[in-house]
């Protein structure tokens, strides 16, 4: 008999999340994912299938991107930098989907940094 991974454990619960988690053109969905190094946030429209707006640790515009890591503190740079891309595409409220990470550490330092910037969630 086949154990549960940790890998498929965070699949199923990514799909369980996804299942309820739906965004649309008012209300985006705010799609959080961390990999072992990097951070990427997206803002998609599931109405249209389109991605809005989007920030990670590697995009060009961000400064000191060699510096960034998937830590607490790139987090919240990279919070902050979300949010304010998403007011520039004209986007106020989001739904959240932290990707199946369970909500303390980098997530919720991300997520409360896009608060502060102004988002709504």
């Amino acid at each position: 008999m086949k154990s549960n991974s940790r890998q498929s454990k965070v699949q199923k619960r990514r799909w369980r999340t996804r299942k309820k988690v739906v965004g649309s053109a008012e209300r985006p969905r705010m799609s959080v994912r961390f990999t072992g190094k990097n951070i990427y946030v997206q803002f998609v429209d599931d109405g249209k299938g389109a991605t809005v707006a989007s920030v990670s640790t590697l995009h060009k515009s961000m400064d000191g991107r060699e510096t960034l890591a998937s830590n607490v503190a790139s987090a919240i740079k990279i919070g902050t930098e979300a949010a304010n891309r998403a007011k520039a595409a004209g986007i106020e409220r989001v739904v959240f989907d932290r990707s199946g990470a369970k909500y303390h550490g980098k997530v919720k330092a991300l997520a409360d940094a896009a608060r502060e910037a102004g988002l709504v969630f």
